[in-house]
């Protein structure tokens, strides 16, 4: 912990703080009772005192009456921040309607007491965060230190924010040899916990620091003294929580003089605390009954699944074999882990960002192609990735979560909701806690009973949501209340969230520059796509020019600090008077009032380079009053020294994200630089605005569509799915085989076999379930005429199927490419029977009858979108091909047969128009009309199909009014 000592500064800073209180609480009252006097009438006024003249008299007497009250509001503003000030206790009250006299009250009483107390001390500590206190309880004492830094600008949010996150809660690895206690009771050391001076309270990490040279050494002395009853009759159970008065028991290497005090050899203090501490030492076997091993002396290394600090809800802590699928069998599949990263493996709300947005720009570049945006790629088929793209892709689809997001996004949305509905505030979270399924949010400080279904957790600072009551919330049109949530990384089986938006300070991270690198490039990526935010903007600054591509709406890069600072300073000018003109505390209140979808969007500030010791100072005063103002600063440091820091982070070379006054010590979420670049390749390809390369592509399997290319195994998936050519498998893997077949159809490619695992178990399953499935698919399939079996692997290790197994989406594929760039292009006879052939063979959309609950796996694929345009350009080419004769019904079938399997495709109802208007049937026009503007609904027909009308029919809108 950095102390600042005080300096000749502080000294005349506190004079003139005394000398400016004695002047407002002392002598503007007896200036106002010696020169002014008392400025009300002495009796009742009567109705002619109403009626006079109001003379400079008066005027002033108005003006003394004003002054006193001003006067009045400032005294109580000095009363409760000194109350707070020399308590320690919570946050200032709030003097009603008194902003600017209670912060001008806070910085002169700060400057007063800064003679007493360092200015470390004044600045709650983050394991404060989150403690509850009943109204008539002693506080327990928070476990990590005091932030260091003070902010004199720092406005109310600011200031209270910093007062409040959670106790902290810990599973420590074992501590002792075998033998249990550090040494002989004799000559065992115990520590008495001390009271708290001003704001700064007693630690573990304090004393593990003092005592014995290391404050990550706070583990030991946790596990030596959890469980043991107090001398009020209280138990240490969590590292976060220890009280005034506690004895605990030191390692035997521990040293300090005084603090650290023998049973027998304690003179210094009272027989009640020694008797304390004697009956103390003899509750040590029970203490250490679980038979630990561990560090003596020197041994303060930190462990692989260490103890932990910020408050992971231990009474919801997963039992082994649960939860998503990476947390099972994912990480366990020796013989298939090939060329997936992990770093995207076990980032499941990462992925499942990622993999939408993807999804989502695959989509507009289809549509936008399709529709003639993009010239010269009509009917473009998707890029198929390969090297680190497609390691990266079969990662995403192996890692992602998307009923997770989902979940997610539709309980803090609801919860904000049933705020809104109670005409309560939204509470300031500082943490989100993703375990086991349920979501816990680690409030700033108590905000009352949560609204149903959500409960409170371990104590008032937490708010829970079990999985079974999320689940039970469907969309709702509000406001995401906390967009600024990012995962940091893993503690437990327990996933953490921070709200960066709602952090009182700046966020510093340490470590390699590699290393931070990483997780920069990792919350960049996650607040880019998340999905359970509305809008934001997120600032780049030193790294990330070529993340833009993930998110262009959201993501911008400036080149340097001036720059940013420049652009932070007018936006925080602009965000304070807004919020003042709106009259809000907050962006949270903001955010559930009426302007909740136009305004308050978070900003957050990505700054990898290290400032300047002056750019530092100036990030920190902007920082000061961010939380309240919807803007988050991240910023990286090679020295972990950085002026202004509230919350300290170190990112080591082994992956661990460690923030010792957080208490966090977590594994970290990285997207290193190799896969950063994959996944910006997949983003850049799938660019609908990316020029193209020369003609539209072809696709990635086709098949020969002669009489001598039959197939040994057909497949249909237009429609309901068959299977041609394989007796139906007996017994429940019945279904399970027929999916595994249908994802392998769909990717000719090839699917890697972590895949195919995470799509048809979800939830994850362990190898021997999978293989087993294997080696029934690959036995059903059998082989070629020349044993060559059907299901192989290709030479990357990924599942392959043989040439003789054929879908007809792969025939439909294959017939419109042949009818539009092969054998079809040069003769029209040819191309009239393909694209007759391809559209015979569509039965409706894809895999028309699949069971509820299963093909989970097709919300992540394009192919719903890819097989209605492809069949809308099949019509649409068959209509061309009609109407080059005039055969105009033929061209309306053709039309029709398309509109069943793509009947929102707008071209096709515009020919459909012009293929009526050729026959000269105007009732059949108006009827069609008429017919269109029902589909429509409340939202009306497009304007280019109204244009349409115009033209093909002017008097379309009185024919269809008279029809009714």
């Amino acid at each position: 912990m950095r102390i600042r000592r005080r300096s000749f500064g502080d000294f005349v800073k506190a004079f003139f703080a005394f000398l400016a209180l004695a002047v407002l609480l002392v002598g503007v009252p007896g200036a106002l009772a010696t020169q002014i006097g008392w400025p009300l009438p002495d009796g009742v006024p009567s109705f002619d005192w109403l009626q006079q003249e109001i003379t400079v008299h008066t005027f002033l007497n108005i003006l003394t009456v004003i002054v006193w009250l001003a006067w009045a509001q400032f005294t109580a503003c000095v009363l409760v921040e000194m109350k707070a000030a020399l308590s320690g206790v919570g946050v200032p009250g709030r003097v009603p309607g008194a902003g600017p006299s209670q912060l001008l009250a806070r910085q002169l009483v700060a400057a007063l007491l800064l003679v007493g107390a360092t200015a470390a001390s004044f600045t709650p500590g983050l394991s404060q965060l989150g403690n509850g206190y009943d109204a008539n309880q002693k506080p327990t004492v928070a476990a990590a230190q005091a932030t260091p830094g003070i902010f004199a600008q720092q406005q109310e949010q600011a200031s209270g924010a910093a007062a409040a996150l959670a106790e902290q809660a810990s599973h420590a690895a074992a501590h002792a040899d075998a033998g249990g206690s550090t040494a002989k009771q004799g000559d065992t050391k115990f520590y008495r916990i001390q009271p708290p001076e001003g704001r700064h309270h007693d630690s573990l990490w304090e004393i593990a620091q003092r005592h014995l040279g290391d404050g990550r050494r706070y583990k030991e002395i946790f596990e030596l003294n959890k469980d043991r009853v107090q001398p009020d009759g209280s138990k240490l159970s969590e590292a976060s929580l220890i009280r005034p008065g506690w004895i605990m028991e030191m390692p035997g290497d521990a040293r300090g003089g005084d603090l650290v005090e023998m049973p027998d050899e304690a003179p210094h203090v009272s027989p009640d605390v020694q008797q304390q501490i004697s009956d103390y030492a003899r509750t040590g076997d029970h203490a250490q009954g679980g038979g630990g091993s561990g560090a003596q002396g020197g041994g303060h290394e930190h462990a692989g699944g260490g103890a932990t600090q910020v408050s992971v809800p231990d009474q919801q802590r997963p039992a082994p074999g649960t939860g998503h699928q990476q947390a099972t069998a994912v990480g366990a599949e020796s013989d298939s882990s090939f060329g997936l990263p992990e770093a995207l493996l076990t980032a499941p709300l990462l992925a499942a960002g990622l993999l939408g947005a993807l999804g989502r720009r695959r989509r507009q570049a289809l549509w936008q192609s399709a529709f003639g945006a993009v010239g010269g790629r009509r009917g473009m088929e998707p890029p198929t990735p390969s090297g680190d793209a497609q390691d990266v892709q079969d990662a995403l689809l192996v890692g992602a979560d998307p009923e997770g997001v989902r979940l997610l996004d539709r309980s803090l949305r609801g919860l904000a909701a049933s705020l809104a509905e109670e005409s309560r505030a939204l509470p300031v979270v500082y943490a989100a806690w993703l375990s086991n399924g349920d979501l816990h949010l680690q409030l700033a400080q108590p905000a009352g009973k949560p609204p149903a279904p959500w409960q409170q957790g371990q104590d008032q600072t937490f708010w829970m949501l079990s999985r079974t009551d999320a689940e039970r919330y469907e969309d709702t049109d509000t406001a995401a209340p906390y967009p600024g949530l990012v995962s940091l990384g893993t503690m437990d089986d327990s996933r953490l969230l921070l709200n960066l938006e709602a952090v009182p300070g700046i966020v510093s991270l340490s470590g390699r520059e590699a290393d931070r690198a990483a997780v920069f490039a990792s919350v960049a990526a996650e607040l880019a796509t998340n999905g359970w935010s509305d809008r934001m903007t997120i600032t780049l600054v030193g790294f990330g020019e070529d993340l833009t591509p993930l998110a262009p709406n959201r993501i911008r890069h400036l080149e340097d600090i001036e720059a940013l600072v420049e652009t932070m300073e007018a936006e925080t000018r602009q965000r304070r008077g807004a919020l003042g003109a709106a009259g809000h505390d907050s962006v949270l209140t903001g955010r559930t009032g009426p302007a909740q979808h136009t305004r308050w969007a978070p900003h957050l500030v990505l700054l990898a380079a290290q400032p300047s010791a002056e750019d530092a100072v100036t990030l920190a005063e902007l920082a000061a009053d961010a939380g309240r103002l919807g803007i988050g600063y991240l910023v990286g440091t090679e020295t972990g020294d950085l002026p202004g820091a509230a919350w300290e982070m170190e990112i080591t070379g082994e992956g661990k994200l460690l923030a010792p006054l957080l208490g966090l010590e977590l594994d970290a979420q990285l997207l290193p630089v190799a896969q950063q670049r994959a996944v910006v390749e997949l983003f850049v390809e799938a660019d609908p605005e990316r020029d193209g390369d020369g003609p539209a592509t072809a696709p990635p399997f086709l098949v020969d569509i002669s009489e001598q290319g039959r197939p040994a195994v057909y497949a249909r998936l237009v429609g309901p799915y068959e299977i041609i050519g394989l007796d139906t498998p007996d017994g429940e893997r019945s279904a399970l085989l027929h999916e595994a077949l249908a994802l392998l159809l769909l990717h000719r490619e090839g699917v890697h076999p972590r895949v195919l695992s995470s799509a048809l178990w979800p939830r994850g399953v362990t190898d021997d379930v999978r293989n087993a499935l294997l080696d029934r698919l690959r036995i059903w399939l059998g082989t070629d005429p020349d044993g060559t079996p059907r299901l192989g692997r290709d030479a990357s290790g990924r599942l392959t199927l043989a040439k003789t197994v054929v879908s007809d989406l792969d025939v439909l594929r294959s017939l419109y490419h042949e009818a539009t760039q092969g054998k079809g292009v040069g003769s029209r006879a040819v191309r009239g029977r393909l694209l007759t052939d391809a559209l015979v063979l569509v039965r409706g959309p894809l895999l028309a009858d699949r069971p509820e609950g299963r093909y989970r796996w097709l919300t992540h694929e394009i192919v719903d979108a890819q097989l209605p345009l492809l069949v809308a350009d099949t019509g649409l080419a068959l209509c061309e091909f009609h109407m080059e004769k005039d055969r105009a019904e033929k061209a309306i079938e053709a039309l029709n047969a398309a509109l069943r399997t793509a009947p929102a495709d707008e071209r096709l109802w515009h020919e459909l128009l012009r293929a009526t208007h050729s026959t000269g049937d105007a009732a059949r026009l108006t009827e069609l009309a008429t017919d269109l503007i029902g589909r429509s609904g409340a939202r009306g027909l497009p304007p280019r199909t109204e244009a349409l009308l115009d033209e093909l029919l002017p008097t379309w809108r009185d024919a269809i009014a008279a029809v009714g």
